[in-house]
């Protein structure tokens, strides 16, 4: 009779996946494995103005996260990926206009990958958020998606066939700091904004210039879904300043369509649940939109605040196994 003999079969390791959106009020930390389900998911706040403190935060977050996936018993390897705000000079490896501004100037990507013994790769909060809703999002299976968010700033994002678009500078889909198209004559020279300029984008269409915009009218609210509870309970001031915002968003987004020519747009940030937007932007937007065939795609988030973690970890989606 044959001696039993033991058999080991090995398996190839476990893909796990961190994204760390890196926000001016709060650090969000998700950890995924490669079909995209999630693990755990964990929110600390943002050390702000001190840049060590933030190295801290992050790779505390990371370890975190990674010490969870430890107690699965099957072999894994992990990728790390960070949503910024701002992005990095390709020249210097620096961080450049971040409206955190503690974070300009500073090599984030080097400084966390030494902090943490492991390569990091960052990108974009507005990338990472067109990244996962181009992935997996909303927009999945759309060829050329832009990512806008709308919420204490404004910015975008652009993939391509699955990949994100930027450019030797490193501000591919920098919508925000680009001045309000077609302006009227009341409305220039604009808004001072934080970069220095007037009239940006940024100054017209986030929650900030909205709320802004009401409050010189002679509102008495800071919330943007106080706006709209105003507007639809037959308040005059309430629903000219959604008009407004309405038609300066959709100025804005024509603008980016007659360069871009997206399939799908997805809205982000807290303003992306205003619903009339997805019901009045497509007609605004078509005076503005240099073709015979005017129609165009909005559609909501399907991450939502998600996302922007989400996209961090999909950064590393060439390594998929």
């Amino acid at each position: 009779m044959r001696p039993k003999v033991s058999v080991s079969v090995s398996h190839p390791p476990t893909l796990l996946r961190v994204g760390i959106d890196l926000g001016g009020t709060k650090i969000e930390g998700v950890l995924m494995d490669e079909t995209g389900a999630e693990r755990p998911r964990r929110r600390v706040s943002t050390p702000r103005d001190d840049y060590a403190a933030t190295l801290d935060a992050i790779a505390q977050l990371v370890d975190e996260l990674l010490a969870e996936a430890a107690a699965d018993p099957a072999p894994s390897t992990a990728t790390i990926g960070v949503a910024t705000p701002g992005s990095v000079s390709p020249r210097t490896g620096q961080m450049q206009n971040a409206n955190s501004t503690w974070l300009n100037g500073r090599t984030l990507g080097p400084d966390l990958a030494d902090r943490l013994g492991r390569p990091v790769r960052l990108a974009n909060d507005a990338n990472c958020f067109a990244l996962s809703e181009a992935l997996d999002g909303a927009a999945a299976g759309a060829r050329n998606v832009l990512g806008v968010i709308l919420g204490t700033g404004c910015g975008a994002g652009v993939v391509i066939e699955g990949r994100l678009l930027d450019g030797p500078r490193g501000i591919g889909g920098e919508w925000g700091h680009n001045p309000l198209p077609w302006a009227t004559s009341d409305e220039l020279p604009g808004p001072l904004c934080w970069c220095g300029r007037r009239g940006c984008m940024e100054t017209w269409v986030s929650g900030p210039a909205l709320a802004a915009a009401y409050l010189q009218d002679g509102g008495t609210t800071t919330r943007a879904e106080e706006i709209v509870e105003r507007a639809a309970a037959g308040e005059e001031r309430a629903q000219i300043a959604l008009d407004r915002h309405a038609d300066r968003l959709a100025r804005g987004l024509a603008h980016v369509v007659n360069i871009l020519d997206p399939d799908v747009i997805v809205l982000g940030g807290g303003l992306s649940r205003l619903n009339h937007l997805y019901e009045k932007l497509p007609g605004l937007m078509a005076p503005h939109i240099f073709a015979e065939d005017t129609r165009v795609d909005i559609r909501p988030p399907r991450w939502g605040d998600a996302s922007g973690a989400r996209g961090a970890a999909w950064l590393w989606q060439d390594t998929a196994q």
